[in-house]
């Protein structure tokens, strides 16, 4: 489930290229994504990542301490829907990496406070094959597949999915 090497290094190249102020990461798990979005920030920014698990997050805190980069980062415990609610931000990039059934919603929560030429990356979109099968079957599956169909067909962004690891979705908001 953690973001292999070549994603982690796509993923601080993207940030350094940006050199954002304001990244949002939905899904932390043990903050090695966190680690490399946070490599680009530019002076005084900050990644905001969202995680419900309390254990996930005390292993992530540690890496932060370890990569010397905890100060670039604020934690949101809790679920994201109701965390993403409470911030007010516009976001120069998004990583997008959490529970695979409410991806559609996490989207259309974000892409209104992605600011115009802002990325969003979503991950897992192959979702290990199986949304390339024939009959798609299991709940994640078909909710990334719809997830896949609403980013296809939304006029608002430009898109390309990429074949890294387990399929990247890079989302450019007009």
């Amino acid at each position: 489930m953690l973001s292999g090497h070549v994603q982690g290094k796509l993923l601080e190249l993207i940030s350094l290229l940006m050199q954002p102020q304001h990244v949002l990461e939905i899904g932390t798990m043990v903050g090695y994504s966190t680690i490399c979005l946070a490599k680009g920030l530019r002076p005084g920014g900050k990644v905001h990542t969202l995680e419900k698990r309390k254990e996930d997050l005390d292993i992530a805190t540690k890496y932060f301490r370890e990569a010397k980069v905890d100060h670039l980062i604020e934690i949101h415990e809790g679920d994201a829907v109701t965390s993403l609610s409470k911030l007010n931000y516009t976001w120069d990039l998004v990583f997008l990496d959490a529970d695979k059934t409410a991806y559609k919603t996490y989207y259309e929560m974000v892409i209104p406070h992605l600011r115009s030429g802002g990325l969003l990356i979503a991950d897992n979109v192959l979702f290990h094959g199986e949304v390339l099968k024939e009959n798609i079957k299991g709940k994640n599956a078909l909710a990334v597949q719809e997830f896949n169909e609403h980013v296809k067909n939304d006029k608002r962004v430009e898109k390309l999915m990429l074949t890294v690891r387990d399929g990247v979705y890079l989302i450019l908001k007009r």
